[in-house]
């Protein structure tokens, strides 16, 4: 018997089947436009005009892509599908530079190869081009990946000349002052605008932070230690001992060591 649907049938026809998909985002620090949601965002388009349900995420965010090292959802990924537990048959990726920017290219493609040997095929929803196992697919992703690679190099021989500059000019980067001393924090024309406490950080790209002298117990302490030590001869262990029996504690309110 042959049903021929029609305006009088009060049933739907069946909807077609959906495809069970995940998702891998990555974030690092360089570029908003590349935020977990916007790429959420993308990836969600692509899923529905493709008939794909996204049924699992993988995010990591604030993750450098150099290597696969601190990336705890790249690696959970990897173990889902290589252990069988993924329930899942496609990854749907942002773009190529999302596996990371590795300086080696045949890095990013381990990965994806570990997924399709497991029957998970891959999609890049925000690339230009299907990643349909074609030899135009496949020399397109191999130039992106030396391109993401070869982005990650140069940026951080600029980050590296950026920061060496701004220490030539006595500006410090990064990390915690140290006992005897406060992070004061200037304008683009070298203008004090206040301390920072622990934990505090500029909010102002332009803004600079240097070094100024703490208070002057703290002043104190340190010629205190440098004369115990150069004139009187004391180990460390013994000044560190002596401090912490008179009550004195460190930068960080803790008990003083020989280090």
């Amino acid at each position: 018997m042959v049903i021929r649907w029609t305006d009088d049938n009060h049933d739907e026809p069946p909807p077609p089947p959906t495809i069970r998909a995940a998702q891998y985002v990555r974030m690092s620090t360089e570029h908003q436009q590349y935020s977990t949601d916007n790429q959420a965002a993308t990836i969600a388009i692509y899923a529905e005009k493709h008939g794909l349900e996204i049924v699992k995420t993988y995010a990591d965010e604030g993750k450098s892509g150099l290597n696969i090292k601190g990336r705890p959802a790249l690696q959970a990924l990897l173990d889902d599908v290589e252990s069988g537990r993924a329930n899942f048959t496609v990854l749907l990726v942002y773009d190529v530079s999302r596996w990371g920017r590795f300086q080696d290219p045949d890095e990013a493609a381990s990965y994806e190869l570990r997924c399709k040997s497991k029957g998970v095929r891959v999609l890049y929803c925000g690339e230009e081009w299907e990643n349909d196992g074609s030899i135009g697919s496949s020399i397109i992703k191999t130039v992106k990946r030396a391109m993401a690679g070869e982005y990650s190099r140069e940026l951080s021989v600029k980050v590296f000349a950026g920061q060496a500059n701004l220490i030539r000019l006595g500006y410090r980067q990064g990390g915690p002052a140290g006992y005897g001393l406060r992070r004061q924090l200037v304008d683009q024309q070298g203008v004090a605008k206040g301390l920072l406490g622990r934990g505090e950080h500029k909010s102002i790209a332009t803004d600079r932070v240097i070094l100024v002298r703490g208070p002057d117990e703290e002043i104190a302490i340190v010629r205190e230690v440098y004369r115990r030590f150069i004139e009187a001869g004391e180990s460390e262990a013994e000044i560190a001992l002596d401090l912490n029996a008179r009550g004195v504690r460190t930068d960080l309110g803790r008990e003083w060591t020989r280090g």
